[in-house]
């Protein structure tokens, strides 16, 4: 009976993850005291090593539960507190805002959205143009709103064209309801040749996000706090990282058509013309059947949609709150007023978002265990050009392990504890900040856990259906990890400080003086 009930637990646990996944968390669950009893600053980068880990197999299990067993057992062992856990969460609270609200908020303005993508991707049957307008679109939104509002919106539009082209392939209405995620009655090629599109077109958005989230100061969270602590404001952001970006930009573009040109690293799937022609039935089916009360609700979601711009790229109020408002605003111009009608939209979101807390207390290991702390000192100890490039490059490949917020954080506070000992003059603490700026989103394309958006679309309802692995994420980044590294680092080593230094002299920006950085410091 006692060896019947182990195995019924060892069956329960993690459920139908396979085998050898099961035993490889047992296993780290067991060594992990021991390292951690010999060596903490060992165990804490083992701990970090095995998170990534269960992020890299998030399609055998979600990342929550064996991520969540191994940060408990290294509570209880000391690596870090629930006392610290809680501070992180709270200093992200934003972000865990942004998360449950906004993309519940994106979830009632699908129709709207389905409306707009349908007819761009009937109209433009020019794979490069439309691979082109997305990762612009993308990179212009993520400029004035958050990637992760972004990168819901292309899911929930990515996930809309799935549904649709599954259902009438297994022999369906559009109208009726259908499981997407079963693919016992399609047999058909044409799925396998939508998936590669679909997750080209992900792909090129997700690194749009990346693109026009580094230009601004309310593009990434790390940016605003970058920004808060050099006294910048929106404009002055925008000019001092341009030398920068605004090449990085133009590259970004290039390795597009390049890739989409050459069908290298799986990218140049056409869209099937059997899909093609559903999806243009669609259309017309939901042109010709659509009543009074649902042109009402696109006008209404399409008013709701500029508020939202406007509100995010105004500051009007925090991410989370300008969300809860489009979903009180989209549900009650809709008639959704059932509590189970709401849930729905909350499903994608709050899975992530407590993955997410977990992955807060991992940052928390980082900090007690001092993990960045050796890679600091080293960066500091350089000077001049030398110094700028390195720090780009610390940051790039920490933001590739960490999360590029935490890092952008931590590098900033630390320069600017520099600056107030005098280490380093004002000018030079300007040219770091774009340094670290540029360095935390630009590398942190090549792995999930380097941004947040990239980890959202690995672990949302959309990956599994489209074969989404992290390999295969890494894989397709990894061009736009080269060349976004490669011409950020070159024109923060040769043209930033020449322009930086032509951009004083046109007065488009002024000299800062220490104690504006001082005081901004002292207020975090």
């Amino acid at each position: 009976m006692q060896t019947s009930m182990i195995a019924a637990i060892y069956k329960n646990f993690l459920g139908h993850a396979p085998d050898w996944y099961k035993k490889t968390i047992i296993a780290f669950l067991i060594v992990n005291p021991f390292i951690f009893m010999v060596d903490p600053y060992i165990a804490g980068w083992t701990l970090v090593i095995q998170f990534i880990f269960t992020l890299a197999m998030a399609l055998k299990c979600y990342p929550l539960q064996p991520g969540g067993l191994l940060l408990i057992e290294a509570m209880f062992i000391g690596m870090t507190s629930p006392g610290h856990m809680m501070h992180e969460i709270e200093v992200n609270l934003e972000v865990l805002l942004l998360l449950v609200f906004m993309v519940a908020g994106i979830y009632f303005m699908k129709d709207l959205l389905m409306y707009l993508f349908t007819k761009l991707v009937i109209k433009v049957r020019n794979k490069l143009i439309l691979s082109l307008s997305f990762i612009f679109a993308s990179a212009f939104l993520s400029a004035f709103l958050d990637a992760l509002t972004v990168v819901a919106v292309i899911i929930s539009v990515g996930l809309g064209f799935y549904s649709i082209y599954h259902k009438v392939a297994s022999g369906k209405e559009f109208h009726s309801d259908h499981d997407h995620t079963s693919d016992d009655e399609l047999g058909s090629h044409d799925l396998e040749d939508f998936r590669a599109f679909l997750r080209n077109l992900m792909m090129h958005s997700a690194v749009g996000t990346a693109l026009g989230g580094v230009m601004t100061m309310v593009g990434e969270p790390q940016n605003l706090i970058i920004a808060d602590k050099a006294g910048w404001d929106f404009v002055e952001f925008f000019i001092r990282m341009a030398p920068v970006t605004l090449p990085v930009f133009v590259f970004g573009l290039l390795t597009t058509i390049v890739l989409e040109k050459t069908g290298t690293f799986s990218y140049g799937a056409k869209l099937p013309s059997a899909v093609r022609q559903i999806l243009a039935d669609y259309n017309d089916h939901m042109d010709k059947g659509r009543s009074k009360r649902e042109t009402a609700k696109l006008v209404v979601q399409a008013l709701i949609g500029v508020w939202l711009i406007v509100g995010l790229a105004t500051h009007m109020a925090s991410v989370g709150l300008i969300g809860l408002s489009v979903i009180i605003l989209a549900t009650s111009m809709s008639g959704v007023i059932e509590e189970h009608a709401l849930g729905k939209a909350f499903e994608e979101a709050l899975p992530f978002a407590a993955l997410l807390c977990v992955f807060f207390g991992v940052v928390a290991v980082i900090i007690d265990q001092g993990l960045f702390q050796p890679v600091i000192h080293w960066v500091l100890s350089f000077e001049g050009e030398t110094q700028m490039v390195m720090f780009y490059l610390a940051n790039g490949v920490l933001s590739m392990v960490s999360d590029n917020v935490f890092v952008g954080s931590v590098y900033i506070t630390e320069v600017t504890a520099a600056l107030q000992a005098g280490q380093i003059t004002r000018d030079q603490y300007d040219m770091l900040a774009v340094a670290i700026n540029t360095g935390t989103n630009l590398p942190s394309v090549a792995t999930p856990n380097g941004q947040a958006a990239f980890l959202f679309l690995l672990t949302s309802a959309i990956a599994p259906l489209l074969r989404l692995s992290y390999g295969r994420m890494v894989v397709m980044a990894l061009p736009y990890t080269i060349v976004l590294t490669i011409v950020g680092l070159v024109a923060t080593y040769i043209g930033l400080a020449d322009a930086t230094q032509w951009l004083y002299d046109m007065h488009l920006i002024e000299h800062h003086s220490v104690t504006e950085a001082g005081a901004q410091a002292v207020g975090h």
